[in-house]
């Protein structure tokens, strides 16, 4: 890979990974992730699931930030290094994968309009893009370190600088905005700043802050050390209206520089602190975080750089109250120093880890009921050219997950790629029960064989069949591995008479979801006499006619039993091939001839009994005694 020369604010420190200390993103997440400084080691794989839509080589700038997808469904998005000025761009990248630079970061002189953007872009209610820049801009108190500008760009590549951090003594007005922003509900937005503040002294600082479209900014709150510092990681509204974010380090935690926490604030101002990692020994809870998401249940969900069992970072779970527990910590082989979270649209929890996985370059994975699936590892391919060092991942419209690597690709300057969802295959789209069925009684059980097609973890979150269909048994489990089958046995019971049709549903993270297959089934009578009426004509007093026959079927799928048959009237029966008792699926035949005892017509009746819930069946005969 192509080195690049920046370091952006103190993380370039480059401490050992040791709870609290500035540099705890350590020399290779330091060098891989913000500075795309690695050189990759060749490994192939026979999968290939993350596609890759376009590699950046340093002239349309490196190390790519996370993206976004606008209204108008492209993705636009940030590179933190790169460009006509080595100072990063603006881009805009379609599905399909055409990418066009918009905006060259430090294009004016002295870099007034700001260089090194970080964090991801937002599109406001007014149809624009805002972002921050590391550094940059024209702050009165700025001597060349992170200062940092917010930004409003068109979508034509139009940028304007809204503000300039360092624009008050000693920077009291922050510096170095890390991450992005977030328009709030009252129409401004929101962000932080990783360093300065009034309580900026050594390693204490950054700050929280609200701007306005038109570039108005107001401090909320400064971090001073005990309520946390360098806040690195994105606001998040919650729905109660405040304000939600993590600090990288500080905190309660008696470890060096505390540990980080993650804090309530007021759009007043108010700060809380909900928690300060590191309070357990061997901080079994994770530090450093950096990424917070409010879920569909209402609690909060982050993740921590380091720590955990393995020290390989967590994902946790915070209630808006402060109650934190730690549902996964990373193990390396399954990840570690986790980048990117969020909740898609299945409810599951997707996210990125930077490093660790297969081949050490980082994975995507999903949280499941079941515990974590690794659904990729990235540098799976020959010269990286898949990329490696994931960020952030967002789910597009189109169902499938898009993201960046901070490095790797065809020149090694990183990559946006595409994820898709697992694809699944059914060995028939449709089943029908030819054979028809007996009221009230459960058919023999017809099975649909779904297929993972594609090389991606399939989760499967629920099988269920409606009408009088039912979903006897199931091989298929909560996930299933890319390339392999299960099996549904389904049973049809009918209710009511005639055809009845239903539907068997998957419900899984795979493109299309619920997948559908179609079922019908007849219900019948228990048992059937045919034809239900026979006419005999006219038969001389005396005389037997020619005998007409009836077929008793039995469409059930046990023996009939106790069959009796008999007559009324003037007609009897001649012959039958009926016993007590008929097998499953079969019919025997009668065999009536009329006999009139006297003139005019008769109409009587055929009837049979037997153990069938219809019992009995009957037949109309009718026929008419003549004098000749």
């Amino acid at each position: 890979m192509a080195k690049r020369s920046f370091v952006p604010l103190a993380f370039a420190s480059g401490r050992s990974r040791k709870p609290g200390g500035v540099g705890n993103l350590g020399l290779l997440k330091m060098a891989c992730i913000m500075l795309a400084l690695c050189v990759v080691t060749a490994i192939t794989s026979p999968a290939q699931t993350s596609i890759p839509l376009s590699s950046f080589d340093g002239t349309d700038g490196n190390n790519p930030t996370g993206l976004i997808q606008a209204a108008d469904g492209n993705f636009y998005g940030t590179t933190a290094g790169g460009g006509n000025n080595n100072a990063g761009t603006v881009f805009q990248i379609t599905p399909s994968g055409t990418l066009t630079t918009l905006y060259n970061f430090c294009s004016q002189p002295n870099c007034t309009d700001g260089s090194l953007p970080k964090g991801r872009l937002i599109q406001a209610a007014d149809g624009n893009f805002y972002g921050t820049t590391l550094q940059g801009g024209n702050g009165s108190a700025c001597t060349g370190g992170p200062c940092g500008t917010i930004f409003k760009i068109t979508a034509e590549g139009i940028l304007t600088t809204l503000y300039s951090f360092c624009s008050k003594p000693n920077c009291t007005d922050g510096a170095g905005p890390f991450a992005g922003l977030i328009q709030a509900t009252d129409g401004n937005f929101y962000g932080t700043t990783a360093e300065g503040g009034i309580f900026s002294r050594g390693v204490n600082g950054g700050t929280v802050f609200e701007i306005t479209p038109e570039g108005k900014l107001t401090m909320l709150h400064s971090f001073d050390g005990t309520d946390g510092s360098y806040p690195t990681g994105s606001l998040v509204q919650g729905t109660d209206g405040n304000f939600y974010g993590t600090t990288w380090i500080g905190g309660a935690s008696s470890t060096y520089l505390g540990a980080g926490t993650v804090f309530k604030i007021t759009p007043g101002g108010a700060l809380t602190t909900l928690y300060s990692f590191c309070v357990q020994t061997n901080c079994p809870d994770g530090f450093n975080p950096f990424v917070l998401i409010q879920a569909t249940d209402g609690n909060f969900y982050g993740m921590t750089g380091y720590g955990g069992i393995s020290d390989d970072g967590t994902v946790f779970e915070i209630t808006p109250s402060g109650v934190l527990t730690t549902l996964l910590s990373f193990s390396g082989a399954d990840g570690a120093e986790p980048s990117s979270l969020q909740q898609a649209k299945n409810g599951r929890f997707y996210g990125t880890t930077s490093l660790g996985g297969a081949h050490g370059y980082g994975t995507v994975f999903v949280l499941t009921h079941a515990g974590l699936i690794t659904l990729y590892s990235f540098c799976s391919q020959k010269d990286c050219l898949n990329g490696g060092f994931p960020g952030g991942l967002i789910q597009a419209a189109d169902g499938n997950f898009y993201g960046t690597t901070a490095g790797g690709g065809a020149e090694g300057d990183g990559t946006v790629f595409t994820f898709g969802r697992p694809t699944v295959t059914f060995s028939s789209t449709s089943v029908t029960w030819q054979a028809w069925q007996a009221l009230g009684e459960t058919s023999e059980d017809k099975t649909v064989t779904l297929t993972n097609s594609s090389p991606i973890t399939l989760e499967i979150n629920r099988i269920s069949a409606t009408g009088n269909f039912a979903v006897a048994a199931t091989t298929c489990g909560a996930t299933l591995v890319g390339g392999k089958k299960c099996s549904v046995s389904l049973t049809f019971t009918p209710t009511v008479l005639g055809r009845q049709t239903g539907t068997l549903s998957f419900r899984d993270d795979g493109v299309g979801s619920p997948q559908k297959v179609a079922l019908s089934g007849t219900g019948v009578e228990p048992a059937t006499l045919t034809p239900a009426s026979a006419g005999y004509g006219k038969q001389a007093v005396g005389t037997t006619s020619q005998a007409k026959t009836f077929s008793l079927t039995n469409t059930q799928r046990v023996t009939l039993t106790n069959i009796a048959i008999s007559t009324t009237g003037d007609f009897a029966v001649s012959a039958t091939t009926c016993t007590a008792s008929l097998a499953a699926k079969e019919k025997c035949t009668i065999s009536v001839t009329f006999t009139p005892t006297q003139t005019g017509t008769r109409t009587e009746e055929l009837s049979v009994s037997d153990s069938a819930s219809n019992s009995p069946q009957t037949s109309t005969l009718k026929g008419t005694g003549t004098s000749d």
